[in-house]
């Protein structure tokens, strides 16, 4: 199985990055890759400049990656109550790109986490409403309030019991969709 873990983050340091990265661990027999929202940048989606330069083949590039992945696993930094600008953008040239979805249907755990007590909660409604009308299949969701709290970033996991419980609950439900499909 091929997973594509995405964090919608383009900070170093990202707390959406560990998360994601954490459930990518829990799925045995997988081949993962961790994408950086860093290697897709892209001029701001402008219609005159996709009109006069076309689709950035980082959103091209974006898109072959989505459409080689058996599983997608997304967490969602907040910004605002929404998309990171460095995750909008990299969405909405993708969703330029003629006769496909930005996500083609590949099934997807949609995940976020903050520091603060919603853990992104606000951007997951965002997700869980737009993301359908492009293609998403969104299997199930998890959010991590309190990230400082409840992650330990020095063992790379989830330390709360009860929320590592729950991820790991939704992992192995999303996994055994994607086993069903295979066969």
């Amino acid at each position: 199985m091929k997973i594509l873990a995405i964090a919608g983050s383009n900070s170093e340091t990202s707390i959406n990055k560990l998360l994601v990265s954490y459930a990518a661990s829990l799925i045995e027999n997988a081949e993962v890759e961790i994408v950086d929202m860093n290697d897709f940048e892209m001029p701001i989606y402008k219609h005159q400049r996709e009109v006069e330069s076309g689709v950035p083949q980082q959103a091209v590039d974006f898109a072959t990656k989505i459409d080689a992945a058996d599983l997608l696993l997304i967490s969602l930094s907040e910004h605002n109550g929404t998309y990171s600008t460095a995750f909008k953008n990299v969405f909405d040239w993708t969703s330029r790109i003629k006769n496909r979805a930005v996500w083609n249907e590949v099934p997807m755990l949609l995940m976020a986490t903050a520091p603060g007590g919603r853990g992104g909660l606000g951007v997951l409604e965002a997700a869980e409403k737009r993301f359908p009308l492009h293609g998403g299949n969104i299997v199930d969701t998890f959010t991590l309030p309190f990230f400082n709290d409840n992650f330990d970033k020095l063992a790379q996991k989830i330390s709360n019991e009860e929320k590592d419980i729950e991820l790991r609950e939704k992992i192995k439900k999303i996994s055994a969709i994607e086993s069903i499909l295979e066969k």
